[in-house]
């Protein structure tokens, strides 16, 4: 799995897009496998085990679990691989590069007319 997260932060960079790991590995295999990964991405560590405060507050059933949130928090799907995983990404990261009506209409105070 983790190539295909490195291609995805790759093609993503500069998006509205953020990688964020948990690992629910002891401690010391956990940072062995952060440094063995070489993964440099965000990445908490959910206390060393599977019922960690994040995978209860989640409610993770199994791992690895992934979940693409939007802009407010809100899980928008789970579980998703491969293809389908990429192309949730470009949709929700395409509709948050879209100006809404509300700011393409919004015209600067100094470019008002009198």
């Amino acid at each position: 799995m983790i190539p295909h997260e490195r291609s995805l932060i790759q093609k993503l960079q500069g998006k509205p897009f953020a990688f964020i790991g948990v690992n629910s590995d002891a401690k010391e295999p956990a940072l062995a496998s952060v440094e063995r990964h070489q993964i440099n991405w965000r990445s908490f560590w959910d206390g060393g085990s599977p019922q960690g405060p994040i995978a209860r507050a989640y409610e993770v059933q199994y791992w690895p679990a992934i979940y693409l949130i939007d802009g407010n928090g809100v899980i928008q799907h789970k579980n998703l691989r491969g293809a389908e995983l990429d192309q949730a990404l470009d949709q929700m990261v395409a509709q948050l590069e879209t100006p809404s009506e509300t700011k393409e209409a919004a015209v600067p105070v100094d470019k008002q007319a009198p």
